[in-house]
């Protein structure tokens, strides 16, 4: 068990969603970077579905209430404490030992979103096959909401508590290219200067940004007057670009509704849509169309770089005790090398 000592910004339990079940209006949901969460599962030896916590901007200060082993995927400032005061840094991309009694402070997460996986997985109850929080309808995770000081967070038990440690020779990139884009199913919906707009001009994620979507500032997308910017209620998913009667798109992730009103210009291919969730208020975009044959081949390069990430994770080598060494007497006598005997 893990208790939260404080949760200054809304961290939630999430894995690899509810796919399967759109058709009865239930959303997604799951990781925003289901790639980073493998890794940190991966890390401490669960499948990679496994929940784990996902946090934006600042994590939770956490205190074991048992030993247990964890590992952090992301860009943290992440500090470990135990009863004496005594601190030490827990960096990412490898698994640690949290003994009981000691501090997790995770402080800053300083990119986009990060991953916290324990050794089982966190222990909350399953709606519909899945253990993700999806809060606008208080489902699934700790108790359909984000996490809070003051709560116990259940791991579920996988024989021995700790493992080996082990890490990712190297932090895995994010591309920092344009977004791919494939038209959408109401491409006809927009004039041709609007699609030429959305793929060759840049834009601004705005503060309307959460798990449901982006809104994006940047040069409005003309609707076709003849169609105008409405349309009979249909199946969007996340990815999809809905473009409102004010020319703003909006890029939907993982908690976005079932169904909605406004025209669709476009879709992001799966191999990017994690990147979207890392993107915050005010950092910038650019889109590129590409061939649903290059969107099928990007989905499965991008499996095979997750295999051979997974694949590449190494036992962290012995490191010294610098201290236990400092401390040591290691000479048993002098010599004078400018004196003859």
């Amino acid at each position: 068990m893990i208790d939260v000592l404080a949760a200054p910004v809304p961290a939630s339990i999430q894995d690899v969603g509810r796919p399967g079940y759109r058709h009865l209006g239930v959303p997604l949901a799951g990781a925003l970077d289901r790639e980073w969460l493998a890794l940190a599962n991966a890390l401490v030896g669960n499948p990679a579905q496994a929940a784990g916590l996902e946090m934006r901007l600042m994590g939770p200060r956490l205190q074991a209430v048992k030993e247990t082993t964890f590992a952090l995927a992301g860009e943290f400032s992440a500090v470990i404490a135990d009863a004496t005061g005594s601190r030490r840094s827990a960096s990412s991309w490898r698994s640690h030992t949290l003994h009981a009694g000691e501090t997790l402070d995770l402080s800053v997460v300083k990119g986009g979103i990060g991953y916290l996986a324990v050794r089982g997985g966190f222990d909350v109850p399953q709606v519909l096959g899945s253990r993700s929080t999806y809060a606008r309808a208080s489902m699934g995770g700790f108790e359909g909401r984000a996490i809070a000081t003051g709560d116990r967070l259940n791991i579920c038990r996988r024989g021995s508590e700790t493992a080996p440690s082990l890490q990712l020779p190297q932090a895995p990139p994010l591309d920092p290219g344009p977004i791919r884009v494939l038209a959408g199913p109401q491409r006809d919906y927009f004039t041709d200067a609007a699609w030429n707009a959305l793929v060759s001009n840049e834009y601004t994620v705005t503060r309307e940004a959460d798990r449901m979507g982006l809104r994006l500032d940047g040069p409005l997308l003309e609707h076709d007057p003849a169609l105008g910017a409405d349309i009979v209620s249909d199946a969007v998913t996340p990815g999809a670009i809905q473009v409102p009667g004010d020319g703003r798109p909006i890029v939907l992730l993982a908690d976005c509704q079932t169904v909605g009103g406004y025209p669709k210009i476009a879709t992001v291919i799966h191999a990017d849509l994690r990147r979207l969730g890392h993107l915050l208020p005010g950092q910038k975009l650019r889109f590129t169309a590409v061939t649903i044959d290059e969107a099928i081949a990007a989905r499965h390069s991008a499996a095979h770089a997750l295999a051979a990430s997974v694949g590449g994770i190494l036992p962290v080598a012995a490191e010294f005790n610098l201290d236990a060494l400092y401390g040591a007497n290691l000479i048993d006598g002098v010599i004078n090398a400018g004196t003859a005997y």
